[in-house]
């Protein structure tokens, strides 16, 4: 089987100010580890009951600690504000609230009304997202406030070199136990259907199937006619949870009976690994941070392959090492 990465994961297991951290790395300054980026302007908001006038603009936070700052002047009289943190992927949205299963209302203030105006208050977001913003509602009188995004972020003249560390340790990991840690979208390719079994395992672990999600197989004949088969129909799917994912045939159904394309004429799309940073073992993210950090402190003296002999890493990722494809 033949595996071609097509969609790279956005996110980070470990991100480079833990990596910073864990190595007790920083700009040198409280100032110069911080910058505040404004959300919503300040000013004087009218009435709109809904949250999609008075919304702020994003703010890239990923990998990096962030609070959410909420500046209120004087509301008008019986004015209400209401105010929450939203979430997206891509700059452009789409934006969602930010709910966290542990506690639903912490990405929500306290509504502000005359009575706690003319104050400040904030928020720390611990959510996965790349870009966050506000959404504020506002009743019965105009208002006065605005928003804005406090990060820390310590800065190094080393990043570069670090982030390089960093992300060969993320691919060390990913190798020695055969996974693929954080969403991706994969190819497997196949010379023949197997003559003796009636399911083909899928590398990387941890394989998606839902919408959007959904591994697609397709085969080309010796024509170069390309079919794609049905999910569900002519195969059906096995997530396996954190293990290797399985493309079954139905009962009663036999693989197709097609002389193939001579090169590649079997694919299989697929999307796997963990759906949130937050999902994966601590362990391995323990391992990565041992791994970037010998990387980075014995850069001169060490090998890559000498250090991912280091017995303490490898305990730790023994546990999730998927033994077909490791």
């Amino acid at each position: 089987m033949k595996t071609v990465q097509t969609v790279a994961p956005t996110l980070l297991p470990v991100s480079l100010s833990e990596l910073k951290a864990h190595l007790r790395l920083d700009s040198g300054t409280f100032d110069g580890n911080l910058t505040l980026t404004q959300s919503l302007a300040y000013g004087s908001k009218a009435i709109q009951n809904n949250y999609t006038v008075h919304v702020g603009t994003g703010v890239d936070v990923l990998g990096k600690q962030a609070d959410v700052l909420f500046h209120c002047g004087t509301n008008g009289a019986t004015g209400t504000v209401d105010t929450k943190i939203q979430e997206a992927d891509v700059l452009a949205g789409p934006y969602t609230d930010w709910i966290p299963a542990a506690d639903p209302t912490a990405g929500i203030f306290a509504q502000v009304t005359t009575a706690n105006d003319n104050a400040d208050y904030k928020k720390a977001y611990t959510g996965t997202k790349q870009w966050i913003r506000t959404a504020s509602k506002v009743l019965l009188a105009a208002c006065e406030f605005g928003t804005s995004i406090l990060v820390n972020a310590a800065t190094t003249a080393e990043d570069s070199l670090l982030t390089e560390k960093l992300q060969s340790s993320i691919g060390d990991a990913e190798d020695f136990t055969g996974r693929q840690l954080l969403t991706a979208t994969w190819k497997a390719y196949l010379d023949k259907f197997p003559c003796d079994k009636n399911y083909i395992e899928l590398p990387f672990g941890n394989l998606q199937n839902g919408t959007g999600t959904a591994p697609i197989m397709t085969y080309k004949d010796c024509d170069g006619t390309v079919t794609t088969m049905a999910v569900d129909v002519d195969y059906l799917v096995e997530t396996n949870g954190d293990e290797c994912g399985r493309i079954v045939l139905p009962y009663g159904r036999t693989w197709p009976s097609v002389t193939l394309y001579p090169s590649n004429p079997i694919c299989i799309e697929f999307v796997c690994g963990w759906t949130a940073v937050s999902l994966v073992p601590s362990k391995i993210k323990s391992a990565i941070l041992l791994g970037a950090a010998d990387l980075y402190n014995c850069r001169e003296t060490k090998t890559d392959r000498q250090i991912w002999e280091n017995k303490a890493i490898e305990n730790l990722l023994y546990g999730k090492k998927l033994w077909s494809f490791a």
